[in-house]
Parts: C-alpha cells; sequence; structure tokens
C-alpha cells in the first residue's frame, strides 16, 4: 500500500500525517510505503516546521528527516491512496487530475472534515497532531477491513 498526505506547504500538517501513518503502519505490522507533499513550493527542500517535529517526537513520532516536496501529476500513478487535509488541498490535488481513476485516489484525510492549518497559532500543533492520529488510525481500520 502507497499512501500519500498532502497539506498546503508540507511543513506542518502532512509531515505530521506521514509520520503519524508511518509509526502507527508500523505498530501495526503493515508493510505500508508514506510520503507527503506539498500544493505550493515555497518550502521545497526544507525540513517540518520545528513546531510539528516537536510535537510529533512528543508522540513518539520522528519526523526530523523530512524533506518538503511538492505534489506532481506521476504521484497519481505512484500511490494508491492520497489523503488531503483540506477543501482548498482537496481542489488543488483533484485540479490536476487526469481522469477518473485520478480523481478516487484523492480524499480528505478526516472524512468530510478538515484539518485545521496550525502554522499560524504555536497551540494549535498538538490539537491537529491529535486529529491526524485518530485520522490515521480510521484509514488502517478501513483499508485493512476490505
Amino acid at each position: 500500500m502507497k499512501i500519500l498526505m498532502v497539506c498546503l506547504g508540507n511543513i506542518c500538517r502532512s509531515p505530521l500525517a506521514e509520520g503519524i501513518m508511518q509509526h502507527q503502519a508500523a505498530a501495526n505490522g503493515l508493510n505500508w510505503e508514506v510520503d507527503s507533499a506539498g500544493t505550493g513550493n515555497w518550502h521545497v527542500g526544507e525540513g517540518p516546521d520545528k513546531r510539528s517535529t516537536r510535537a510529533a517526537h512528543n508522540h513518539g513520532v520522528d519526523i526530523s528527516k523530512q524533506v518538503c516536496r511538492l505534489f506532481k501529476v506521476s504521484d497519481f500513478d505512484y500511490f494508491d491512496h492520497i489523503f488531503v487535509m483540506d477543501k482548498s488541498n482537496l481542489s488543488d490535488i483533484l485540479d490536476m487530475a487526469r481522469s477518473e481513476q485520478d480523481m478516487q485516489k484523492v480524499k480528505l484525510l478526516l472524512g468530510d472534515k478538515v484539518v485545521p492549518d496550525p502554522y499560524y497559532d504555536d497551540t494549535q500543533f498538538e490539537p491537529v497532531f491529535m486529529l491526524i492520529e485518530g485520522g490515521c488510525k480510521d484509514i488502517i481500520r478501513e483499508l485493512t477491513s476490505v
């Protein structure tokens, strides 16, 4: 199973989602490949936001070695599932889809809810971690019960 997590800048939410999903997949004995990307190119080549790294570390998840990258159309070919953090990300990724098959791979991480962007509020990184963790657990349950 190959999963891609996507947010705007690939420094806050999607690195957390990548790290949390990798951590949970390993804990469940799943040999899944997980990556993350952004829809904007402001941070390409940088590591995750220090506040995301800290929140992950507080829960035993290491995201410090991740490197920000931009979503590319070929990601539709490589990944089985693409989970986005909010409706803007959803729209951006669906606009890049080449087919119905591409579109069917893309979903909001939290079903019908969005993961708020914590970038402008230091106090939101911990709640965002918890939201993403719950979403990842739900996805694992959904994808392993099929």
